[in-house]
């Protein structure tokens, strides 16, 4: 075999081989869902949002909740019995209310147990599906966000308060349509999460959680920890199925240069370390 069919085999093999290592990887999910599945006689369905890096330009693209994410997930909904169990492996960072409450309330209304598990973030809009389950379980340093909407850059409250604190005349038309905007959108909002936590919590509780989401108690990335959910009187557990982070391991990070973090990829014990 000459210089040239074996520059041609190894081009052949260098472009074959992240198709191939994918269907591997597609196959290892499948593979772990269906055990997952088997373990806790459920519905596994993920919502795993991963930047990416996009093939030819090779700048990073941030991934969120979408119309295509709340079909899909209805979808498989749809495709369960109602006395199924359903589990939601939720890791994003959040995006569209309008999807995201599609597939808060398809939750909501499954008659079966529902459980969110969360284990590292779900901001945001991912916050707003969580509060569907009976139980959301968190791992024990995972978080979830606040809910004030935002308007393009501008949270909010904060357009609120600036017609609130400023005199009418020193407003621009802009802002005061902004404002009206985002009155309207907290109080949708609001609405829309006492209807989540209906039968949850007493109504004036629901109520009061809602507005400590929406109404700019926080800044829209804070995190708002399993410790301050569960104060909040949202129904959270830190028992983080090992099988979850095992399931999460199977949806790297795209990496096109040296990984920041690394380690041997193995359970660590005092006698695996000598001591």
């Amino acid at each position: 075999m000459g210089i040239g069919e074996l520059f041609w085999l190894f081009l052949i093999f260098g472009a074959l081989q992240p198709v191939l290592r994918q269907r591997m990887l597609d196959a290892a999910r499948q593979r772990m869902i269906a055990r997952l599945e088997a373990q806790r006689g459920s519905r596994v369905i993920l919502l795993v949002h991963r930047q990416e890096t996009m093939s030819l330009l090779g700048f990073p693209l941030m991934r969120f909740i979408d119309i295509n994410d709340s079909e899909e997930v209805l979808r498989a909904i749809q495709m369960t019995d109602r006395d199924v169990p359903l589990d939601l492996v939720l890791h994003t960072p959040g995006g569209l209310v309008l999807a995201s409450l599609q597939i808060a309330r398809a939750l909501k209304a499954h008659p079966a147990k529902v459980t969110v598990f969360v284990p590292h973030y779900a901001m945001s809009g991912g916050t707003l599906i969580a509060l569907a389950a009976d139980e959301i379980v968190m791992s024990p340093h995972a978080v979830l966000g606040p809910l004030d909407p935002q308007l393009g850059q501008y949270p909010a409250p904060s357009l609120l308060r600036v017609v609130r604190e400023k005199p009418l005349a020193e407003v621009e038309d802009h802002t005061l349509v902004l404002a009206d905007l985002a009155e309207k959108a907290i109080r949708q909002l609001q609405e829309a999460i006492v209807e989540l936590l209906e039968g949850r919590m007493p109504p004036e509780q629901a109520q009061e959680v809602a507005r400590r989401l929406t109404e700019g108690h926080w800044t829209h990335d804070y995190p708002i920890t399993s410790q301050a959910a569960r104060s909040l009187g949202l129904p959270v557990s830190t028992e983080m199925p090992p099988a979850i982070y095992q399931l999460m391991a199977l949806y790297p990070q795209p990496v096109r240069q040296r990984p920041s973090v690394e380690y041997l990829p193995e359970p660590r014990t005092r006698a695996a370390a000598g001591g």
